[in-house]
């Protein structure tokens, strides 16, 4: 059997949907930009919300591309066959031009062609919308799949929580789905065997999304104008049912992570589902790839106490914690997270360059938080050792939340750790009673739900339209005040304020901040037009429109102009946008605040009044 490599699968896809008349166009950073409903892009279709939403794409209707993924949801479940905190997924779309009966021939095509994947038609399961209130069940693609030969005993009609997506955050695009199946097993479990039955004789690989519907702010469902197409194709997962592998820890896209991490521990992957070792291994080589992506995206944030960086700081404590229950049962000497942080970048350096680019700050990032965790776990472990006689006593084998949580108040022992430890000792964490503790002293991360605010990409009200037009205003008044160094480096919007992070290594002082805030108003007073323009990104930077650094972007862009012409005006950016038709709509800007970030990164947060 001929191996299929990520990068294969990668091409073959591209080159498909190419030839299907879609334009290539770029995936993007893993921090989403302008959206706070959702720490980190999870899923393909997130950079591309407000073009589902009716915004005009540059590169045209039909649009096809790769993108790098992180899903918080899942951390707790890796360590089994499939579940990744990190991902690729392929995707195309189609933005208001072909709907579902082209959307699912072509993938039909894809899958089984010769040309392409070649999967017979026997492995092949498919899933449909049942319905549920005024959203009718979806006849329409079970029909269609029929036609192409999919037999009606492998199309299953699944609820809501299995067959409709979106949306991304917490208002958006969204609408039902048709997923396809891999049939992984020797025998059904039962008759009644189909794809979304519990068994693990089904694999998921692709899912094609139509997006009829958007989900407003207070959680109604109103009809799109134009109908759109989003599907996504996992990469991890597709690769390991085409290799005729159990786990996506067994494809050639793992496999010289975990011999790096075997060399380093001493102990023997063997893949198994059920082995401590096994699960510890495949924990380290996802949390250490998915910290790689983190730390090499161009908007990279460090390790830290909120957030994105609360997030990435759990995934190399986690791996760190991990690695140790190695060296229990093996005579290694330790594991150096660089060292299985450079062989995630010599395996990926190829399709995602920037992550040799920032190859230092990698690997100081995980040095810096190893040696500070290392510590943490020395002190949290020491002192949970010191309460568990005692709570070993207890028949109900319940540990207090309130403990768990002074462990997490004196010593910075994460919550998660606390649990690992009462697990491996038969007991369990009250965890209502922690998260009680916690937020009575603020500190509940909102990384634990993944959704901040209300608002985010699918925002196209009034307010966060014009906070996005306040942004570019903030941003070239910073560079007016402090310099061109003063680049963005992220910003998050919603309807009731912005935030700015930028480059700076020092904090701005009173009168650059009020200078700052003098500039904005200034423009806003003037009252001036907003207008866009599409060109290429070469004709962009060298009318003076600002780019970010480190970002991907497609052959033809969108660029925003605040000024009375392309030769009168005040800022130019590369953005897709939408933004308010005249500054003198925006109202008063206020700088509310000035902080630090992470290092060299300060962040401003501002309100429209």
């Amino acid at each position: 059997m001929n191996v299929l490599t990520a990068c294969e699968l990668r091409s073959k896809y591209i080159n498909f949907f190419v030839s299907k008349n879609h334009a290539q166009i770029q995936g993007k950073s893993l921090l989403p930009e302008n959206d706070p409903t959702v720490l980190f892009t999870t899923a393909g279709m997130h950079p591309l919300v407000p073009y589902l939403l009716g915004e005009e794409h540059p590169a045209g209707k039909r649009l096809v591309n790769f993108q790098k993924c992180i899903r918080t949801g899942d951390i707790d479940s890796v360590g089994d066959k499939s579940h990744l905190t990190f991902f690729e997924m392929l995707g195309n779309w189609s933005l208001g031009d072909y709907f579902k009966e082209e959307a699912i021939k072509m993938s039909f095509e894809f899958l089984t062609s010769p040309q392409w994947l070649n999967i017979p038609l026997e492995k092949l399961g498919i899933t449909v919308f049942q319905g549920e209130g005024n959203i009718p069940k979806d006849d329409e693609s079970a029909a269609i799949w029929k036609s192409l030969g999919i037999s009606e005993n492998r199309i299953s009609y699944l609820p809501r929580e299995d067959n409709f997506w979106g949306p991304a955050g917490a208002t958006g695009p969204c609408g039902p789905d048709s997923e396809m199946f891999y049939y992984t097993g020797d025998a059904p479990c039962s008759a009644d065997c189909k794809p979304g039955c519990s068994c693990n004789n089904w694999l998921e690989i692709w899912n094609d999304v139509f997006m009829q519907y958007n989900k407003n702010a207070d959680g109604e469902y109103e009809a799109l104008k134009r109908k759109c197409v989003d599907t996504g194709m996992g990469i991890e997962r597709t690769v390991t049912v085409l290799n005729g592998k159990s786990s996506v820890y067994d494809t050639v896209i793992f496999q010289p992570i975990i011999a790096a991490i075997e060399n380093a521990s001493l102990c023997k992957y063997t893949g198994s589902d059920n082995i401590d070792t096994d699960r510890s291994i495949r924990i380290i080589a996802d949390h250490i790839r998915s910290a790689v992506f983190i730390l090499g995206d161009p908007k990279a944030v460090s390790p830290s106490n909120v957030g994105a960086g609360y997030v990435l700081r759990r995934l190399i404590r986690r791996a760190v914690r991990h690695g140790k229950k190695l060296l229990k049962s093996s005579s290694g000497e330790g594991i150096n997270l660089s060292v299985i942080a450079r062989v995630v970048i010599d395996n990926f350096k190829e399709t995602y360059p920037e992550l040799e680019e920032n190859i230092s700050f990698i690997i100081n990032e995980l040095d810096k938080e190893e040696a500070k965790f290392m510590e943490t776990l020395q002190k949290g472990e020491h002192e949970f050792e010191k309460l568990l006689p005692n709570l070993l006593k207890d028949p109900r084998k319940i540990m207090s939340g309130r403990l768990a949580f002074k462990l997490y108040d004196t010593y910075g022992f994460p919550i998660e750790l606390t649990e690992e430890l009462a697990s491996e000792s038969g007991m369990s964490v009250n965890k209502d009673e922690f998260d009680e503790a916690f937020k009575k002293h603020q500190e509940l991360s909102r990384s634990q739900s993944g959704q901040s605010f209300k608002g985010g990409l699918g925002d196209q009200g009034e307010m966060a339209v014009k906070y996005h037009s306040a942004t570019h205003l903030l941003h070239k008044a910073l560079k007016m005040i402090l310099g061109d160094k003063a680049a963005q480096k992220g910003s998050n919007i919603t309807a009731e304020r912005l935030r700015f992070d930028f480059i700076l290594d020092r904090a701005m002082t009173a009168d650059e901040i009020k200078k700052t805030e003098d500039i904005v108003n200034e423009q806003i007073k003037k009252d001036l037009p907003i207008f866009m323009e599409t060109m290429s990104i070469e004709d962009a930077k060298a009318a003076g429109a600002i780019a970010l650094f480190g970002e991907k972007y497609e052959s033809m862009v969108k660029v925003y102009t605040v000024g009375n012409s392309n030769e009168d005006f005040f800022a130019k950016e590369v953005c897709g946008g939408p933004h308010a038709e005249r500054t003198g709509a925006l109202g008063i800007f206020k700088i509310q605040k000035e902080q630090s970030s992470s290092a060299g990164v300060r962040r401003i947060r501002a309100v429209l009044e």
